[in-house]
């Protein structure tokens, strides 16, 4: 029965081509201004390391003014940075699996080719987990060592495309590189590497490149490297010293860990409040104690990686589809009800409410699935211009989860748009219309 109906929606489809065409154009149309704002959002809020979606964790201490919160618009949250040695005690301990404390800075780079000049280059400070938490993958060599952090070897490791630059893309590990006015010798360079959003270190753009240059932090000290990324300060601090703003209570550094086990989750957290707690016995750590370990959607979601704007150009455009449905309505009514006469003589020959019904249900729905397919195309077209005005690539692209959204909006639409017609002329009464046949 069911193949039956299908010829004859299909059938029917064909007797009025142009008509037929008016409804694929305006369920397109829909799908292609929502699919592509679903897809911009769906994109945006994809967990950036999903195997580690509830294993790496952005910590999170209150250290801030006792007087008042951090930002009064948000006063049971903790700061979303900490200060140099609160990020260097937390994570000193084993609890975690791989853990890291980290800043951007920007560093002058002397080529080693007289004809190219020097420049500033994006840099992180970090540890060597750094790679191993956020999967970092490398074309040569690899991360320095621990014994390289420990001892703030001058050690480096370069973005793919900065080594293409400096070494013109060839294995420079053991080479040396001029940052400042010290010689580091290339540890390791990565592969292609560019997380959308650069969800580590949000502070600034979450949707720029990564860094161009990784150098162990403790170089911080002896180099006296200033951040280049947001910072805030609640207490005045001399600053005659560099050693001054790494013992005051300036929050400019990231803290990531990685936790695989409960046992760890729950024994970190109980660290980090014995911590605070020894902290506020030295007169510090005067608020309500307040420590998080933020798992990284959580995290993504108070930085607004998706912006509000996003979301609401989202709401819009699945209003759009709405209305685009709403106005196919009357063209599928006078479609339909243009065929009263044969509806009346097959209701006459014994075919129910619910056979008619069906049948132009289902001639909705295909033309709604052809409408969708030209949908997906125009939302293809729409990522792209979305990619182009941005000038970077967001990594907009439909996968098979949006393909299935963007059909499932389709039919969806086509049903909304096809139900009242099609209740309307299973309605008609047989006997009006027998005489004139």
């Amino acid at each position: 029965m069911f193949s039956y109906l299908l010829l004859t929606a299909w059938r029917s489809l064909k007797r009025n081509p142009f008509l037929s065409l008016l409804v694929v154009v305006g369920i397109a149309l829909g799908i292609g201004v929502s699919t592509t704002f679903v897809t911009a959002v769906y994109r945006l809020s994809l967990h950036p390391v999903p195997e580690k979606e509830d294993r790496l964790f952005y910590v999170r201490m209150d250290s801030w003014n006792p007087e008042r919160p951090w930002r009064d618009s948000l006063p049971d949250d903790p700061p979303d940075q900490m200060t140099w040695r609160d990020a260097l005690e937390v994570t000193s301990g084993d609890i975690p699996t791989h853990q890291t404390f980290m800043y951007k800075a920007e560093l002058t780079v002397h080529p080693e080719d007289k004809d190219m000049r020097p420049f500033r280059a994006s840099t992180r400070l970090c540890t060597n987990d750094f790679f191993a938490l956020f999967e970092v993958p490398f074309q040569y060599g690899g991360p320095w060592s621990n014994a390289a952090d420990a001892a703030a070897e001058q050690v480096l490791v370069l973005d793919h495309a900065t080594n293409a630059k400096m070494f013109g893309g060839e294995d420079s590990v053991g080479r040396t590189l001029r940052i400042e006015d010290r010689e580091f010798m290339v540890a390791g360079v990565m592969a292609p590497w560019r997380p959308i959003p650069k969800y580590y270190d949000t502070h600034n753009n979450p949707f720029e490149d990564p860094e161009e240059i990784f150098l162990p932090i403790l170089l911080s000290e002896s180099m006296e490297i200033n951040g280049a990324g947001n910072d805030s300060n609640w207490k005045g601090y001399e600053r005659n010293e560099y050693a001054d703003t790494l013992a005051s209570e300036r929050i400019w550094i990231q803290t990531w860990v990685q936790l695989d086990t409960q046992r760890q989750k729950d024994d970190y957290a109980a660290f980090l409040d014995a911590y605070a707690l020894d902290q506020r016995k030295m007169g510090r750590f005067e608020r309500p104690l307040n420590n998080w370990t933020q798992e990284t959607a959580a995290w993504m979601r108070d930085q607004h990686i998706v912006p509000a704007e996003a979301k609401t150009l989202l709401i819009i455009s699945l209003l759009f589809l709405v209305v685009c449905s709403v106005n196919l309505i009357g063209i599928l009514l006078g479609k339909f009800l243009a065929r009263a006469p044969e509806i009346g003589v097959r209701r006459a020959l014994g075919a129910s409410r619910g056979t008619i019904f069906m049948q132009h249900l289902l001639e909705c729905e295909i033309i709604a699935a052809v409408g969708g397919l030209a949908g997906l195309g125009l939302s293809v077209l729409g990522l792209w211009t979305i990619e182009a005005l941005f000038v970077i690539d967001l990594n907009f692209k439909l996968d098979l989860n949006m393909v299935g959204a963007g059909m499932l909006l389709a039919l969806v639409a086509g049903l909304l748009a096809g139900t009242y017609p099609a209740y309307r002329v299973c309605r008609i009464p047989p006997a009006q219309y027998l005489k004139a046949q």
